[in-house]
């Protein structure tokens, strides 16, 4: 379906040239003061210059030739040249019961499908996920379900960080540990064991002790990064112990993922890039990309038109190891290979912007991608406290997500148990989704490329522009549509009427904006505007159910016109929390 203002522009289109004027200037937006209008067009002041006439004058002829037209309700000449529309009842009820009939709720689908690798998550295998993971986590699934819903296809890829220096560490402090196990005999021929020698506790307790000895003990670290080497250049049981290491993380990241709904299709790491990085090189090389530089093999990306200063991108250390970058853009080789994608879109914290520009520029520049393939990268913001710092613990230290998590529950399993009379077991099933759905309004909200205070109290309240008092409102819509079938009512084929009160008709107006919502909010990676409009939309909601008798209105008709409104609302409400990531319990 068109998007209503689209329709209103094909209105007007007729109108400015009946009065004279090209059809250019019939351009409409919501009004910015709803007290006098609902729409407004600017065009006849734009178009005064041009044709050398008094805006009011042009205004006057387009409402002239207006008049009759059904779609409005109200549409005049104000000075000095403005034209102030209304819609009419008939049409915005029309509009509605269009939308209600489709199974998009009125979204047109994108014409040119794209296939879009979303790159988001980050998480580092053998280290347990906490705060700092939150935000990429929670915009990176809220876009890929964007993109999806607007017809796209989307594949989210985790890309872990399991290559490296933290892989030696680890098997470093194994083999001081447990220098018995087969993976570390020389010459052993026989099959390595199925099971783990180590759970998930034992690797989060393993790694920080192994950071913390080799940036304290030189041998240590120089012992590491001999595993490290030994790992990459397939030492068969360093090799079986990463695999271990692989499996048992990722089991864990999966089940702390899934708690905040966020699924990857892809569980891709650093690994997967290595293999791809030698044939990479060396034809930057051969083509005369990439030089030495004190040693480390860079390519330069400056570019004449830079207000600031763009280092070269490093490809290789003087040492011939591999850096973040290096990788990167391996990953790139092996992504256009095996999913030829029309995007790759990284979302990461906006302090690695510039690491991002030069792997862009390095990878167009040496051909690593086709010339309409888009690169793009979403910076966000930081997490914050109270006190405007970094979030963390109350020791100071950096807050594990499945904590946070916790205790957001445990703040909504209190809430809960102190405003209503309900099973405690039933109230703990409910704490979780409502819990989450503070957590990713919470952030969501936000502008994701601004730093924002995570304040656990604002986000559990059930008032205010927060995820429960969102969810409220749905529940508040399902109770009123379960009693009208109790009392024997049909919720599936009530026609909305034109709207009977103000109220309703605010309410009629908002939903009406859904489409132009969704598609805007994709185009600008913005999902903080799906959180403004449900809110906005909520609050039109619970005001037009103050002011209106629903379930003992007498007119069968308008009661049926009111539960086909509330069924829309609740759809649209529904639909928009879906794409955010969270859903709505039966009752709160």
């Amino acid at each position: 379906m068109k998007k209503i203002l689209t329709l209103i522009e094909e209105e007007l289109i007729p109108a400015f040239e009946k009065a004279g004027v090209d059809a250019s200037y019939a351009k409409v937006t919501v009004s910015n003061r709803p007290d006098l209008c609902e729409f407004q067009c600017n065009g006849a002041m734009v178009a005064a210059k041009k044709y050398k006439k008094a805006p009011i004058m042009i205004a006057k002829d387009v409402v002239a030739a207006l008049q009759g037209d059904a779609m409005f309700a109200m549409a005049e000449a104000v000075n000095p040249g403005f034209i102030n529309l209304k819609l009419s009842g008939e049409f915005l009820a029309g509009f509605l019961n269009d939308m209600q009939a489709d199974e998009n709720l009125s979204v047109e689908k994108t014409a040119k499908p794209r296939k879009i690798i979303l790159d988001y998550g980050g998480a580092n295998v053998a280290k347990p996920l906490h705060v700092g993971h939150l935000r990429s986590a929670i915009i990176g699934e809220s876009i890929k379900r964007m993109g999806r819903f607007m017809g796209h296809e989307v594949i989210g890829d985790v890309h872990l960080g399991d290559w490296g220096l933290q892989m030696g560490l680890i098997i470093t402090e194994l083999r001081r540990r447990q220098p018995e196990l087969v993976y570390f005999q020389e010459g052993y021929t026989g099959e390595y064991p199925q099971e783990a020698p180590f759970t998930i506790g034992d690797l989060e307790e393993i790694y920080p002790a192994a950071s913390k000895k080799s940036k304290e003990d030189e041998a240590y670290r120089g012992e590491a990064l001999e595993a490290t080497k030994q790992l990459q250049q397939g030492n068969p049981g360093y090799r079986a112990l990463w695999q271990h290491i692989m499996r048992v993380s990722i089991a864990d990241l999966k089940k702390n993922y899934s708690r905040l709904n966020v699924e990857f299709d892809l569980w891709k790491g650093e690994s997967d890039a290595q293999p791809y990085i030698p044939e990479m090189v060396q034809r930057m090389k051969d083509e005369g990309f990439a030089h030495e530089d004190q040693g480390a093999l860079v390519v330069d990306v400056k570019e004449e038109t830079d207000t600031k200063e763009i280092p070269p991108c490093i490809i290789l250390k003087s040492d011939g190891a591999s850096l973040y970058a290096t990788t990167d853009l391996a990953t790139i080789v092996e992504r256009m290979k095996l999913y030829q994608p029309d995007e790759i879109f990284y979302l990461t914290d906006k302090r690695q912007e510039m690491h991002f520009i030069q792997v862009f520029r390095t990878a167009r520049k040496t051909g690593l991608v086709k010339e309409d393939t888009k690169l793009s990268f979403l910076g966000f913001g930081t997490m914050n406290g109270k006190d405007g710092k970094p979030f963390k613990t109350r020791d100071g230290g950096v807050m594990r997500l499945e904590n946070l998590i916790a205790d957001i529950e445990e703040e909504m399993y209190r809430k809960i148990m102190d405003n209503h009379e309900i099973d405690p077991q039933e109230a703990r099933e409910t704490a979780k989704i409502v819990g989450l759905s503070a957590i990713k309004y919470g952030d969501l909200s936000n502008q994701a490329s601004k730093d924002y205070v995570f304040d656990i109290d604002r986000f559990t309240s059930f008032e205010g522009n927060t995820g429960p008092y969102i969810l409220y409102t749905i529940v508040r819509i399902k109770s009123i549509l379960n009693k009208y079938q109790a009392a024997g009512g049909s919720t599936e084929n009530g026609v909305m009427l034109a709207a009977a009160n103000e109220s309703e008709k605010a309410l009629c107006l908002e939903l009406g904006r859904f489409n132009g919502v969704m598609e805007n909010a994709f185009e600008e990676t913005a999902p903080h505007k799906i959180c403004s409009y449900i809110y906005d939309l909520a609050n039109e909601f619970n005001r037009f159910y103050h002011e209106t008798k629903i379930l003992s209105e007498e007119n069968e008709a308008q009661k049926a016109s009111w539960i086909a409104l509330l069924r829309l609302t609740r759809r649209v409400l529904e639909t928009c929390i879906d794409v955010l990531g969270f859903e709505a319990p039966e009752r709160m």
